[in-house]
């Protein structure tokens, strides 16, 4: 679990030093859930042998899917279990191992109006719990903060330590959490 701000710019907040801001920020809550990958593709040995060489079986085991739910912080503080998620991404890992890839698919809640339209009403006009730019900010959030390089001091991404400190905090020490030092983070422009 942890929460990622995005940034409302319009409403004025002064800041508890007593500081005007135009910069609001709407929490969303997320969370992580791990699934079982499903079985590796078992083609006739006949048909491998024409191709490719098997690597034993160990070696193609899938690593498990995740699926990260996204649900306002004032949602889920009222309705905990029961909060509608506004986005679910999930991370399909099937060509990790032999590409380097994970394939990610994000989808966007429908209004409730939105889901008792009929089949025949256009699409196109369809409302969303939230807009394409704001389930965006929200993913590149994850890998902001879930994709830590490879440890380095020095690597490309920067902030990464940041990021792994911030999440450790989170969890470990949610006393010394700072939501400022979480805001300046998460800037992403």
């Amino acid at each position: 679990m942890f929460v990622v701000p995005v940034r409302r710019e319009g409403s004025s907040t002064t800041s508890p030093e007593g500081e005007e801001n135009d910069t609001a920020h709407e929490f969303y809550f997320l969370q992580w859930d791990f699934h079982a990958p499903p079985p590796p593709p078992s083609p006739s040995a006949m048909e491998l042998e024409q191709f490719i060489r098997v690597p034993p079986s160990s070696t193609l085991a899938l690593p498990q899917a995740a699926t990260v739910l996204f649900t306002p912080l004032q949602e889920y503080k009222l309705r905990q279990s029961f909060a509608t998620p506004y986005l679910i991404l999930t991370f399909y890992p099937d060509f990790a191992q032999t590409h380097g890839l994970v394939l990610l698919r994000g989808e966007i809640t429908p209004s409730a109006a939105a889901a008792a339209a009929t089949p025949t009403q256009d699409t196109q006009t369809t409302r969303f719990l939230l807009s394409q730019v704001d389930a965006q900010l929200l993913a590149m959030g994850v890998q902001k903060f879930y994709l830590w390089g490879d440890g380095s001091e020095t690597d490309s991404h920067g902030s990464d330590r940041h990021a792994e400190k911030l999440l450790r905090q989170f969890h470990e020490n949610p006393e010394e959490f700072s939501w400022q030092d979480l805001l300046k983070h998460a800037r992403l422009t």
